[in-house]
């Protein structure tokens, strides 16, 4: 397993989670770090959300650790921070469905087995004592999937009570290599993410879109027939996802909405934009300008080098002169005020003028041009 040479689950846990030191020294109750934050620590794979459950009163213990509570009465939950870490406490919870896809009724579990038996893969249904000399709980054998590289789900009716586990089986299984078992990949391929509301879905697909290995996971949502990618979905979704990760492109859209377009949205203005060639920079600006930043980026990665100038030149242009200054020349208010600056602008970006004097005077030729008024 991926703790260091030599290292005792406590040596890990207080190297990893330091800040889980307070929850010790405070708690009343059995209180557990449980899920990606056991899977991880186990894995050496980085450092996922702190999920604590407490058999117990989670806004106590919650008040207990001196921190401003949010406090959620209806999933007996509450969420702190702790030396700069948002920690997710909750109380041990059973769920039960009463119908696919609906959301889980939940009731209170004595116990955080219980509350382990409730959760989507083996890998995530672990947990650690953090009262006493950590130990890990590990009822379903996930320690042993981990190390197989193995997706298991924990029941027959996993993904029927909540299809978007499917949708978190492609995003652990991109993230960390592994393979869903023969029991877990059959029953997959039966999911029906219809019966999941739009809003759910979307969330658990943006969720899916925020990680580094985003393309992959969307072709094994494919692979395993659960959505229909545009054509071209995942080659578009790798292209995007590296734009994004360079210049001059990186922070211009968020990384999940474009990615989740790449790969599932319908086809629009990108295309066209991408086919464009303009001759000019004033061509260029208005085929761009106004477009959803997200059609800007899937055009260029469909192959619109000239989008890179548009992004970091021609929409930085803009005029020294403003209507103020033709209505002062005698323009009056209207479309002609509009016109003419339309027409020193499409001078200044193609290089035809530079400087106030020729902007103004460019400005109310354009003006004038329609209808000859001043």
């Amino acid at each position: 397993m991926a703790l260091e040479s030599g290292e005792s689950l406590a040596e890990a846990l207080a190297r990893v989670h330091p800040e889980l030191a307070a929850v010790h020294e405070v708690a009343t109750e059995p209180v557990y770090l449980v899920g990606g934050a056991v899977r991880d620590l186990l894995l050496g794979s980085g450092r996922a959300d702190i999920d604590l459950v407490v058999e117990g009163d989670a806004a106590a213990l919650a008040g207990l650790l001196g921190a401003e509570v949010v406090a959620h009465e209806r999933f007996s939950t509450a969420k702190v921070k702790l030396d700069g870490h948002e920690v997710d406490i909750a109380g041990a919870r059973a769920e039960s469905y009463p119908r696919p896809g609906a959301l889980p009724v939940v009731e209170p579990a004595e116990h955080v087995e219980a509350d382990l038996a409730r959760r989507d893969f083996t890998i995530n249904a672990m947990a650690i004592p953090l009262m006493g000399v950590p130990r890990l709980i590990d009822p379903h054998g996930g320690r042993e999937d981990l190390e197989a590289g193995v997706l298991r789900i924990l029941h027959p009716r996993s993904f029927g009570d909540d299809p978007t586990r499917a949708i978190r089986a492609a995003r652990y299984a991109a993230r960390f290599g592994f393979e869903p078992e023969p029991e877990t990949a059959t029953l997959l391929r039966e999911a029906d993410l219809g019966t999941v509301s739009d809003n759910r879905r979307e969330a658990e697909l943006l969720r899916l879109a925020a990680e580094d290995e985003a393309p992959h996971a969307f072709a094994l949502l494919s692979e395993w027939g659960l959505v229909e990618l545009r054509p071209g979905g995942a080659e578009l979704a790798s292209r995007t996802a590296e734009l994004l990760g360079s210049e001059p492109w990186s922070g211009v859209v968020p990384r999940p909405r474009s990615l989740l377009a790449a790969a599932l949205g319908s086809p629009g203005g990108e295309e066209a934009l991408a086919q464009a060639r303009p001759e000019r920079p004033s061509d260029g600006v208005d085929l761009a300008t106004s477009r959803d930043p997200v059609e800007l980026v899937l055009a260029r990665a469909l192959g619109a080098e000239w989008l890179d100038r548009y992004l970091t030149e021609w929409r930085e242009v803009g005029l020294e002169i403003d209507g103020s200054d033709l209505m002062t020349a005698g323009v009056p208010q209207g479309p002609a005020l509009g016109r003419g600056l339309r027409e020193a602008l499409r001078r200044k970006l193609d290089g035809e003028i530079s400087g106030q004097e020729q902007e103004l005077a460019a400005a109310l030729e354009g003006a004038r041009s329609d209808d000859g008024v001043a």
